[in-house]
């Protein structure tokens, strides 16, 4: 997954495995898929149902961070930010509690789809 230059749902990541071991089975990526999450090591994504209701998954990193999404298109884009942190800050802050896991999309078009759609 750290090498893909996409974020992966499990079709892609069971073709993948399968260009390393071709006796993969689907089942096996599910499990492997549910165990690194249990692990904290993955993060399931929905990134705005952009294809259906898929779901893909990324390395879970030392920092969270916005998925910026092209309705259009598709392409995801990351977005780190110390306003990001400072609002989770607040969040634990104002609720009295230990945030763990939060997950922010932000949708819209970019600028090569907006060229296309002007023109």
């Amino acid at each position: 997954m750290d090498d893909a230059e996409q974020h992966l749902d499990v079709d892609q990541i069971l073709e993948r495995a399968q260009k390393i071991d071709a006796g993969v089975h689907l089942v096996t990526v599910y499990r492997t898929i549910d165990l690194l999450k249990k692990e904290g090591l993955i993060d399931e994504l929905d990134l705005l149902h952009l294809r259906g209701d898929r779901h893909y998954y990324e390395t879970h990193g030392p920092r969270d961070h916005i998925h910026v999404a092209c309705l259009h298109c598709g392409k995801v884009r990351e977005f780190e930010s110390r306003l990001y942190e400072q609002l989770k800050n607040q969040i634990a802050r104002d609720f009295n509690m230990k945030v763990t896991v939060s997950r922010t999309e932000v949708g819209g078009y970019c600028a090569e789809c907006l060229k296309k759609m002007n023109a």
